[in-house]
């Protein structure tokens, strides 16, 4: 009754919409890790339009949470309280105009470097490395083997919490390593990317070799993450890799619970099957401090841990 009377008062606050709100929706189902609490409310917009009305419409009181493939996610045991919006096929659309792809906010990374690569533009050859959407490539500047979001994009466009929309450039981006300077309530909708035209079969080379070269160090097969920590020599503290101080401070394969560094790739935490949020949050913090303690480098999460701790959100 009491969660009844909880998820009403909740969905008073919300409009009318064509797309699908899911009450007390499992998160778990959702992200990578396979664990964590519910979404007081999912919203699945029908299309642009819809997130648009939803945005202009709900109670400014009710906090919104974008959730992308939740391949770089902890939700917290907890659960997310308000409204978690997952944008689905409706904003997966990319088109190609010459040396440009323009892609909807929920288009898979990968379907964006093959989609480029079958149109000979070169330059987005790095996205087959990047688990995710390009919604969350662009809020933090995704990148690997060499390039990032921020070498490539021409523009995105947003919606603000009040429905408004916003066209930035590049340069009004902000971008730093895996960070831009966006207010952290707008909603990506659609990005234009520009690369080079080259040889088709140069860009499948290079797309090849970096999908042999995730096969043969990242544990692919699990259930994981992104990388969990940012690389502090990209920051300028420190000449190693993430990886490098944890396997340094003795980290690789430590467990807690459920939760386990991975023997592959000591920067990559798995649930092994029966971990927690919490658990996977527990081992990511002892990796810190363990790091710490050994080297004197402080880490810094990347994986986004979202929601609360305790206390069900629904």
């Amino acid at each position: 009754m009491k969660l009844a009377r909880k998820l009403h008062g909740i969905m008073k606050k919300l409009p009318h919409v064509r797309g699908q709100y899911l009450p007390g929706a499992p998160m778990s189902k959702l992200i990578w890790f396979r664990t964590g609490g519910a979404a007081e409310v999912l919203f699945k917009p029908a299309d642009e339009a819809d997130l648009k009305a939803f945005l202009e419409g709900a109670d400014p009181g009710v906090s919104v949470t974008m959730l992308g493939m939740g391949s770089n996610v902890i939700v917290r045991d907890g659960g997310i309280r308000g409204v978690v919006v997952k944008l689905g096929k409706p904003f997966a659309d990319v088109r190609i105009e010459g040396d440009r792809i323009i892609a909807g906010a929920g288009a898979i990374d990968l379907s964006v470097a093959n989609k480029a690569a079958d149109a000979g533009i070169a330059g987005l050859e790095f996205l087959r490395g990047v688990p995710g959407t390009i919604g969350g490539a662009v809020v933090t500047n995704a990148g690997a083997y060499g390039g990032d979001v921020a070498r490539i994009l021409e523009s995105a466009r947003f919606l603000d919490r009040q429905g408004h929309e916003h066209v930035l450039s590049v340069e009004e981006m902000g971008y730093g390593y895996r960070s831009c300077n966006i207010p952290g309530d707008w909603i990506v909708v659609e990005a234009t990317f520009r690369g080079e035209l080259m040889d088709q079969d140069l860009i499948m080379l290079k797309m090849a070799e970096i999908v042999d070269s995730r096969e043969e160090s990242q544990p692919l097969r699990t259930r994981t993450s992104g990388s969990t920590f940012k690389n502090p020599n990209v920051t300028g503290v420190g000449d190693k890799s993430a990886w490098q101080l944890i396997d340094q401070a003795g980290c690789r394969g430590l467990r807690v619970r459920g939760a386990q560094i991975s023997e592959k790739h000591c920067n990559f935490m798995i649930n092994t099957g029966l971990a927690t949020a919490a658990d996977l949050e527990e081992l990511g913090e002892e990796v810190i401090r363990r790091v710490k303690e050994v080297t004197g480098v402080e880490l810094e999460w990347e994986i986004v841990r979202l929601g609360n701790k305790t206390d069900s959100a629904v």
